[in-house]
């Protein structure tokens, strides 16, 4: 689901969701809402997030389309999946940002 992916690209960045709820000018609890899939998310919201992150929103839904197909656990582990890290700098790339 689209929050999942949400939250997956926030992890990734190692961004707090306190911070990134300021950067997107919204409360951490609509975030948190967002991210667990209680709330879907705006377009705007998702313009926002494809701005703080430098991507565009297309690639936001490939990826979310991406873990619809099985890559998506119920918590985020510490260590992230290699087919998941893949996605991500697969993204970063089409960004014209190389994945740390």
């Amino acid at each position: 689901m689209i929050g999942d992916a949400l939250r997956m690209i926030r992890v990734f960045h190692d961004i707090p969701q306190k911070r990134l709820a300021e950067q997107l000018k919204m409360s951490a609890s609509h975030l948190s809402e967002v991210e667990s899939n209680k709330k879907k998310p705006t377009l705007d919201l998702l313009d926002r997030y494809a701005e703080v992150f430098k991507i565009p929103v297309s690639s936001i839904m490939f990826f979310s389309e991406e873990m619809g197909n099985g890559t998506t656990t119920d918590k985020i582990r510490v260590s992230i999946s290699e087919k998941v890290l893949a996605l991500l700098k697969f993204i970063a790339i089409r960004a014209g940002k190389e994945a740390a």
